[in-house]
């Protein structure tokens, strides 16, 4: 039964997907669909966590919008998940960045790495 299970996962898992890591800003195209017609909203923001694995992999994304912080969580290999553009690379030392939540302003900064 396991093997049947990820045979099925592994037909579902997209072949071309960026390498982003926690703290990057992201840029997410997804599809919105509004009644009979499909469009594509970009979402761009802070990765807070990745989490799963497989076909079940999902990402947090954080961006403040009029000054609230809104979050989303996206699976990766959802087809509704039309691309992931990475904007810049994040310096941090942390596998979950919660902390920023309690944070606004500058104060909620990523620093940029540099290579």
């Amino acid at each position: 039964m396991n093997e049947i299970i990820k045979n099925i996962e592994a037909e579902q898992l997209k072949a071309e997907l960026p390498q982003f890591c926690v703290g990057d800003t992201v840029r997410v195209y997804g599809k919105i669909k509004e009644g009979n017609r499909e469009r594509i909203q970009v979402f761009e923001g802070i990765v807070l966590k990745r989490q799963g694995g497989g076909a079940r992999e999902t990402f947090t994304v954080r961006k403040t919008s009029g000054g609230i912080g809104v979050e989303k969580t996206w699976p990766l290999h959802s087809p509704n998940v039309e691309n992931v553009e990475v904007v810049r690379r994040g310096k941090v030392r942390r596998a979950k960045l919660n902390y920023l939540r309690d944070r606004v302003g500058k104060k909620a900064k990523v620093k940029e790495l540099v290579k």
